[in-house]
């Protein structure tokens, strides 16, 4: 059976389903102070980054509009500050949800609209007539095209870089460079597989090569610990050694389930094959969900270039 382009593949609908069902009320947040201006507000669906200083407040990844309540609440224990940036590192509900509804409930009376930065294709792909409906207030309104934007922003440098085919293809990280903080969206899922939608241009090469820039940014302390942080989309904060761990167990089942297909076989030899069988006990999170990874890495290196 065909699908139209642009959807979201089965495998990223389960995906978010299964940790998005409560969205029909907002969630709780737990907020970790991180290092120098920056934090991590922990919530169940989802990380939301923010960096706070005298100007005001950046927030990268409003999560969905349900929770904005709840997650301004837990801003606003950091400072009571106009949210002043927005940074979106892909276009899922998760991370753009709350683009709108965040900033209201944070800026009511004084007439502040954030600017809302992503990659184009964010935009692209949230106004795409064949998208389930995004609505217009929740657009990017200051997307870029290249590899990289730059700004200052609290006495801050800060670098959102562009990360082609991954995720999909409108992934961004965002480097927070004198706290020395990556905040890297769905890139990297600790914990779990990650979910690679490859209907909106993404890839399992292009993951790889994600997680291969972040490990050019991220600078460890004495025995590989600390360093440089780096807050996921979805699970634990973690340094340059667990992003390691996960660039390597990518690699290897790319590596397996390539192999496998030029020998042939068919995507059911390939899951007969149980070419994850020895990280599913870390990374998975039922049989079902691995057998759904195993599929869509299987159909991304089978994808015709």
């Amino acid at each position: 059976m065909s699908r139209r382009p642009g959807h979201l593949n089965k495998v990223v609908l389960a995906f978010l389903l299964a940790v998005c069902a409560p969205a029909l009320r907002g969630q709780d947040f737990r907020t970790l102070p991180v290092q120098g201006n920056v934090y991590m507000l922990v919530g169940a669906r989802g990380n939301t980054t923010v960096q706070v200083g005298d100007e005001g407040v950046l927030v990268v990844d409003t999560q969905f509009e349900q929770d904005a309540p709840k997650l301004l609440e837990a801003i606003r224990k950091i400072p009571d500050k106009a949210v002043v940036w927005i940074m979106n590192t892909h276009f899922h509900p998760e991370s753009t949800g709350g683009n709108d509804a965040l900033p209201r409930l944070a800026n009511s009376g004084t007439g502040t609209r954030p600017r809302v930065i992503a990659h184009e294709n964010v935009l692209n792909r949230m106004t795409a007539s064949t998208q389930p409906r995004f609505p217009e207030v929740t657009w990017p309104n200051d997307e870029f095209h290249t590899a990289q934007k730059d700004m200052a922003f609290n006495a801050e440098a800060i670098v959102i870089e562009h990360m082609p085919a991954a995720h999909t293809d409108g992934d961004s990280i965002v480097h927070f460079r004198r706290s020395d903080v990556l905040s890297v969206g769905d890139l990297f899922t600790p914990g779990r597989y990650p979910t690679i939608d490859l209907q909106n241009g993404g890839s399992v090469q292009g993951l790889i090569d994600g997680l291969n820039r972040i490990l050019k940014i991220t600078v460890p302390l004495k025995y590989q610990e600390g360093g440089t942080y780096v807050i996921p989309g979805h699970g634990r904060l973690c340094d340059e050694a667990d992003v390691v761990e996960y660039r390597d167990m990518l690699t290897i089942i790319r590596d397996r389930v390539q192999d496998l297909i030029r020998k042939g076989m068919t995507l059911e030899q390939v899951k007969a094959a149980k070419p994850t069988r020895d990280y599913d006990t870390e990374y998975g999170i039922d049989a079902r969900a691995n057998e759904a990874f195993l599929e869509t890495v299987y159909r991304s290196l089978s994808q015709k270039k």
